[in-house]
């Protein structure tokens, strides 16, 4: 008898273990170089992984988050090129203001257009540059889509889809090519949300480029608009964030308040936790 007391006990104590413990919520992070990041860390930046955070490995498993968080990327270019994203400073207030396990799938990579990123577009292949790892220079590049969804529908494994951040623009920021990407945009995130397996319930969250970048007043005010043609779609303003001396990338504490910029869309401002 007090074997099956015992084994009653313990099987509603895993029940419930299980119960509080169901998983990660998952963030899907693509788009060009600012998401995969151009801040130059801080000598600490990467000696420990963040609190709660974890990333989807090469393997398709979570391990904890170490900077700099695009290394798992499967198009990214060489890891000496990678630096501070908006991811950091999402993660670190995602986990913050939920207590969840947090589950970044980042597939970022730099001087990307929004063409490549389309389902239909043709692969490419990885550059000679010294800015590619060896092993990878003139090899085919993995689709920038395929991969996304493949690699999301790992982290599915592992837990639920909880929105879509998109960087990406200054590759498509002149006055001619703005005019057509928000109808493209559109195409790829009613794409992404079908072949995921999610509905509009998932948010979507993209961000302005540089204020300083040289095509922002093209840009800015067209991405702005996203909401208009994306359901449950919401843009990130970029005011006043200090740019790298090239004024294409956010340096590190703009990359910082980026992120913290992207989770007040979906958790509400720090402040109101406090009310």
């Amino acid at each position: 008898m007090k074997s099956l007391r015992f084994g009653f006990f313990f099987l509603a104590g895993v029940l419930l273990l299980s119960a509080c413990n169901p998983g990660y919520d998952v963030y899907l992070l693509i788009g060009q170089s600012n998401m995969a990041g151009r801040g130059v860390f801080a000598p600490a930046d990467t000696l420990a992984p963040l609190e709660g955070v974890y990333l989807l490995d090469d393997r398709g498993e979570p391990v904890p988050a170490v900077e700099p968080l695009n290394r798992y990327s499967t198009i990214r270019k060489a890891m000496h090129v990678q630096g501070m994203s908006l991811a950091h400073g999402f993660a670190a207030q995602a986990h913050a203001r939920t207590g969840r396990r947090v589950l970044l799938v980042m597939n970022a990579r730099g001087g990307t257009s929004l063409g490549q990123w389309l389902p239909d577009a043709p692969q490419g292949r990885f550059s000679d540059s010294v800015n590619e790892e060896a092993d990878r220079r003139g090899q085919q590049m993995p689709s920038f889509y395929g991969e996304a969804v493949r690699r999301t529908r790992q982290a599915l494994q592992y837990g639920e889809l909880k929105a879509i951040l998109w960087h990406q623009g200054e590759s498509d920021s002149d006055s001619v090519k703005v005019a057509s990407y928000l109808p493209k945009l559109a195409r790829l995130v009613e794409s992404l949300r079908t072949d995921l397996g999610v509905g509009e319930e998932v948010p979507f969250v993209a961000g302005q480029i540089q204020p300083r970048h040289e095509n922002a007043r093209f840009f800015n005010p067209v991405i702005s608009r996203i909401g208009e043609v994306v359901p449950n779609a919401f843009c990130i303003s970029s005011e006043g964030l200090e740019t790298l001396p090239d004024h294409l990338h956010f340096a590190r504490e703009a990359q910082l308040e980026l992120g913290r910029r992207y989770a007040s869309v979906l958790f509400g401002s720090p402040e109101d936790s406090t009310k």
